[in-house]
């Protein structure tokens, strides 16, 4: 496959402070590749050194196979949508579309063309007579996104876009760019703290922490198979319950046991040696613990603290040998505090993580 995007030994530094360290990635041609971190993670500072906003301390940046790492941001190739709009408040939908392309001194017909375009994709031709203060959020941010699309560029930038969104609104924009996606199948690199809009948008994941990308995989990997503690906890909402203890030997076979009570790891898939003594966390998913239903051979007892309904959901917290833990269950299963249940763990899909260099065994 085709590279669109790589970055090479990328470091930036803003002062005696480095944000971005020795920092490797490629992107393949028409990948929706997400960047995603919590706040100064380094992901919108990697975004706008590829944007050419900020310039490199070291390493190089390559767009379609040419280094583009001193080339002003207008001559790279690319087309970028801020958080914040930034459009020009006196000029109409229509002369925000294309006065970057008049600029350009791009000829009347085409820009006439590729406005009609964008306006057709993004389905704004109402507005085009409109001014940005006449316009709702949503449909501010799809006039932002119709001026990088008129560009008619390889590659789209997208930093936060949807981050300025209520809730209903963000969800309807999400499915708007991932058709826009499908339609275009340009190289999407897109900056978000949301997990939801990186699971649902993404083809790959880079999960970052202090300039650092942690993993790079599919949303199904990231959420199966986190690569260390970090990213495991980072992704899925409710977190992944954590339980600290260390490997034992039961009956024969290799157990983890922690608070004095010994889970069986039958089903748990690694490559590694599980040595008894070894200090590790087990990392077990909300939706991977069954309550009173299909128990397995191994029954642990616990008492429900807290029910949260939400909906398709009902959240359960859980008081388990002195862990509090989470579970997800079916909306119209209902259990009120103080209820005994019992529980049976998924081990095929659960997480082991070292102790002291807290990544995946």
């Amino acid at each position: 496959m085709n590279t669109s995007v790589s970055i090479k030994d990328l470091s930036l530094n803003f002062g005696a402070v480095s944000v971005l360290k020795d920092l490797n990635l490629d992107i393949n041609d028409g990948e929706f590749l997400v960047l995603l971190g919590s706040s100064g993670c380094g992901k919108s500072t990697l975004l706008n050194c590829i944007a050419g906003l900020l310039d490199a301390s070291e390493g190089q940046i390559y767009i379609k196979g040419k280094n583009v790492t001193w080339e002003e941001p207008k001559d790279r190739g690319i087309g970028m949508v801020f958080q914040s709009y930034a459009l020009y408040p006196q000029m109409t939908v229509e002369k925000n579309l294309s006065f970057g392309l008049k600029v350009a001194k791009i000829p009347q017909a085409e820009i006439d063309k590729r406005v009609a375009r964008a306006s057709e994709i993004l389905q704004i031709q109402p507005l085009l007579k409109r001014k940005p203060a006449e316009l709702s959020g949503g449909q501010r941010q799809r006039v932002a996104i119709g001026r990088a699309l008129v560009r008619d560029v390889d590659v789209f930038l997208f930093d936060e876009p949807l981050s300025n969104l209520d809730a209903k609104l963000r969800s309807e924009l999400r499915v708007e760019i991932k058709r826009l996606h499908q339609s275009l199948k340009n190289t999407m690199i897109y900056v978000t703290h949301d997990q939801i809009e990186a699971l649902t948008l993404a083809d790959r994941i880079a999960i970052m922490k202090s300039g650092i990308i942690q993993q790079l995989a599919d949303p199904t990997t990231i959420y199966n198979k986190p690569r260390n503690l970090f990213v495991a906890g980072f992704i899925g909402s409710p977190s992944m319950n954590f339980l600290h203890g260390e490997l034992t030997n039961a009956g024969g076979k290799t157990a983890f046991v922690s608070n004095g009570v010994t889970f069986s790891l039958d089903g748990y898939q690694t490559e590694q040696s599980l040595q008894p003594g070894r200090k590790v966390v087990l990392g077990v998913r909300p939706e991977h613990i069954k309550v009173n239903e299909n128990i397995g051979a191994e029954v642990h007892e616990a008492t429900v603290d807290i029910e949260e309904p939400m909906g398709a959901d009902n959240l359960l917290w859980l008081k388990h040998a002195g862990h509090t833990m989470s579970v997800r269950i079916a909306g119209s299963r209902r259990f009120a505090p103080g209820t005994p249940v019992k529980l049976s763990f998924d081990m095929s899909l659960a997480s082991l993580f070292d102790a002291a260099s807290e990544d995946r065994i």
